[in-house]
């Protein structure tokens, strides 16, 4: 009888191992400056062994401007030691701007709106720990290209550092 518990345990530690290696996808958030968007859901897939691909989308909501951006990362994926791995890849994204001022006082009035194209990279180090979690710090350079979102940001060229947790399924 305790040869078949001992076995039984063994058996249902091994499900449980294999298991969490298949993980292929990992959702959660990512936390970043990112020209004031800040907060990003983000989800990643793995494709195979060594590349997966991550979507994150941003917004961002304040009392004069309001965006939304969706950035899609091709990432290359390396093995460090003991759940660290780290990360490249490029990637781009669309996004929506708008903008509205007004100041009575000063007969300023302005309301635009527009999109854009985001080209961007990323780079980073992560930490699978052995419950189904990952943290992550990255890296995420972006030049964006449509001159009315340059016009309201003052530049087109955005960095971005983002911190990450995110869990696998």
């Amino acid at each position: 009888m305790k040869k078949l518990f001992y076995l039984s345990v063994m058996l249902f530690g091994l499900a449980l191992s294999t298991q969490a290696q298949d993980r292929k996808n990992a959702i959660g958030l990512r936390l970043g400056d990112n020209d004031g968007f800040g907060g990003e859901v983000s989800y990643q897939r793995w494709i195979s062994n060594k590349n997966r691909l991550e979507f994150d989308l941003g917004w961002r909501d304040t009392k004069h401007y309001d965006a939304a951006k969706l950035i899609g990362i091709y990432q290359w994926v390396w093995n460090i030691d003991n759940g660290f791995k780290w990360y490249a890849g490029p990637g781009a994204g669309l996004g929506t701007w708008r903008a509205e001022y007004w100041n009575p006082g000063h007969d300023i009035h302005y309301d635009e709106s527009g999109a854009f194209f985001v080209a961007t990279g990323d780079i980073g180090i992560e930490y699978n720990f052995d419950i189904p979690l990952q943290i992550s710090l990255d890296f995420r350079p972006e030049i964006y290209v449509s001159s009315d979102y340059n016009d309201v940001r003052d530049d087109s060229f955005g960095a971005d550092f983002g911190l990450s947790i995110r869990y696998k399924f």
